[in-house]
Parts: C-alpha cells; sequence; structure tokens
C-alpha cells in the first residue's frame, strides 16, 4: 500500500480515523464516548483554590469537575470560559485551560491573545503577505482583543476557503464568549470528533476513504489489531511489550533471540525510533517507563538523542525525565488523546 490513505469508518458505536502512510499505520483517532472530550469548551463555576499550588477546581457541566492550573484572581462562585486540555483518571479532576482556542484547518482563533501571525513553516514572503492581508481583513469584526495563526494548511489553500475558515472561527468565538457569564456550569462547544480532527489536522491524503467498511477494505483493521497487541515487533530488532497500568504505561523491552555483543542497543534503538508511534497511535500519555535491554552506559547518551530526535516530531507534548536509579528510562507525555480500546476490534 504505496502513499497515504485515511480512512475514516465507525467501530463499536466510534468514530475512528486512521492514517497510512505506505503500509504502516502512522496515526490512529478514536472518538471519546463522553460529553467532555478533549477540546470542549465550556463554562465553568470556581469551586475552590488550590492553596500552595496556585490553581483552583471548578465545577464542569454533568457534574464533572476540573482543574485550572493558573487560578490566580479568580474567586470562588465566579464563572470562567475554560477548553478541556486532556484526559483524566476515573475519579481524577480534567485538565482545564483559560487559554480558549478555537481552531480550524486553515486558522486558530485567540480570544485574549491579540496578534495576528503566520505558521513559520510557510516561508515564501508573498504567500505570507497575502495570507495577512486576509486575516487582518477577516479578523476586523473581532476586536483589538482578539488574535489569529494561520496554520502550514493555508500556504496552498485556496485565499477564498481560508478567508471562510477565519470568518468561521472568528464568529463562532464571539458566540461562545457572548454565553461565557452565567451562575451554572454549561458545555457550549463539544470537543471534536476523530473524523474531525482527521479532517483538520492531517495532511492531504492520496486516498479517502470515507465509506462504511473502509478500514476493513484497506486491510487497516489487521493493522488496528496488531498494534493493540501487547508485544510488538521491532523493526530489525527483537519486541516489546507495551502494557498500560492505572499508574503509568510500562514498556518492557527484550533482544528476542539475538545474543550479539550489540543485541541490546541495537532493540533499544529500535524501540526508542518507533515509540512515538506506538503510542500516539494507542492514544498512551501520563508517566511512560521503559524498562529497556541491558546496554553499557555508555550507550546511554545515543539512546537519548535517538529519543529526542524521534518525539520531537511527534505532535503531543513529551517531556524526556531521564534515567531512575535502577536503570530504567522515565517520559512524561501528554493525556490530550482518547485511548484506544482494547476490544475495538472485536
Amino acid at each position: 500500500m504505496k502513499g497515504r490513505v485515511i480512512a475514516l469508518d465507525v467501530l463499536a458505536g466510534r468514530k475512528v480515523a486512521a492514517l497510512v502512510e505506505d503500509g504502516v499505520l502512522e496515526d490512529l483517532l478514536v472518538s471519546d464516548d463522553t460529553p467532555l472530550a478533549p477540546g470542549a469548551i465550556c463554562r465553568a463555576i470556581c469551586a475552590r483554590p488550590m492553596k500552595g499550588q496556585g490553581g483552583m477546581m471548578v465545577d464542569l457541566p454533568g457534574g464533572a469537575r476540573g482543574y485550572l492550573r493558573k487560578g490566580k484572581g479568580l474567586k470562588t462562585g465566579a464563572a470562567v470560559l475554560v477548553q478541556v486540555t486532556g484526559r483524566a483518571e476515573d475519579g481524577k479532576a480534567l485538565p482545564v485551560s483559560e487559554r480558549v482556542l478555537f481552531k480550524s484547518r486553515y486558522a486558530i482563533v485567540t480570544p485574549g491573545a491579540p496578534g495576528i501571525n503566520v505558521s513559520r513553516r510557510i516561508r515564501d514572503e508573498e504567500v505570507r503577505v497575502r495570507l495577512l492581508e486576509i486575516a487582518h481583513e477577516e479578523m476586523a469584526q473581532a476586536g483589538a482583543s482578539a488574535g489569529l495563526i494561520l496554520r502550514s494548511a493555508a500556504e496552498g489553500a485556496d485565499p477564498g476557503a481560508v478567508a471562510d475558515d477565519i470568518a468561521a472561527m472568528r464568529d463562532l468565538a464571539l458566540a461562545i464568549q457572548s454565553d461565557a457569564s452565567g451562575g451554572t456550569a454549561q458545555l457550549l462547544l463539544d470537543g471534536p470528533d476523530a473524523h474531525h480532527v482527521a479532517w483538520r489536522d492531517w495532511p492531504e491524503p492520496d486516498v479517502l476513504a470515507d465509506a462504511p467498511g473502509s478500514l476493513a477494505e484497506h486491510g487497516i483493521d489487521d493493522m488496528i489489531a496488531t498494534l493493540l497487541a501487547p508485544r510488538q515487533a521491532l523493526k530489525g530488532a527483537g519486541f516489546a511489550y507495551i502494557e498500560p497500568t492505572r499508574a503509568f504505561v510500562a514498556v518492557d523491552v527484550n533482544t528476542g533471540g539475538d545474543t550479539s555483543q550489540a543485541a541490546g542497543l541495537k532493540t533499544n534503538l529500535a524501540l526508542a525510533r518507533d515509540l512515538p508511534r506506538l503510542l500516539r497511535c494507542r492514544g498512551l500519555g501520563g508517566q511512560i517507563i521503559l524498562d529497556l535491554a541491558p546496554m553499557p552506559k555508555k550507550d546511554r547518551r545515543q539512546l537519548e538523542q535517538i529519543l529526542a530526535a524521534a518525539f520531537r516530531r511527534d505532535r503531543v507534548e513529551t517531556v524526556l525525565a531521564g534515567w531512575t536509579p535502577l536503570g530504567n528510562f522515565e517520559l512524561q507525555r501528554k493525556r490530550e488523546r482518547v485511548p484506544v480500546p482494547l476490544d475495538l476490534i472485536p
């Protein structure tokens, strides 16, 4: 399967989007089955400050609780406009932010953060000037307090489509802001589903398959079933077990039948190169602990460089925390995706 294929389908009652490039499953999105999915915008009510942390617990719609990391200056009982920024384990507060973003394929409107900017990936000066002209014209109605970011996808897009996209996000932002005040918590905008995020964030495909059964038609259901298995074969060397627990995600790396002197390093480097894809496609985040195959300490620097380069290309924010006294390697990854359920493929 050569080229880029995007398949949109429904599995187990959930919308699913898969991105395959040259026969490799590069990304997988599954819609959340809860009302407060990542990206949802709510009117929240401040509940109680978290003393010593600078945060604020807030009441969200449906009896949910949220944690606002920067709650300085907010008072108990005040209404505040927030956006859900990630996932939370059962019984824990949802992470929310006052930095609300209205994001579409070509534009991101940023209330409270004035200024109009163009993605650095767009380097053609004539294109940048043309996009800025469109942006200034469309954002004139939004007032001085709202800003705009033009995304890299706008570079080759039809100017009319870019203008329409900006106008739609601008009008949506103004409408939501007008509903920000009130006495009760309320959901103002649903979080985007998997199909919408795929349209918004993924590049143009060579093949777009959106008919029912498209995953099976292109063999992607088999790719997903392989991805969800605990044991993952590594390219050219060994295998790894990826097993999420309530506290963290454990990754156990094994050299398999390779008994050569360099087996440990070779297998660990293979895991490092593929780890962002494996975590991204399964929607795994939080604390990640790598129990690596044995290798000399002098090779740790090389592994760190490969890990850093691999995660630099990944969309999900990941912090490489470093080595533990027992020789494990730890990462902290933002929980901004819905974990893919293990029973997604019957």
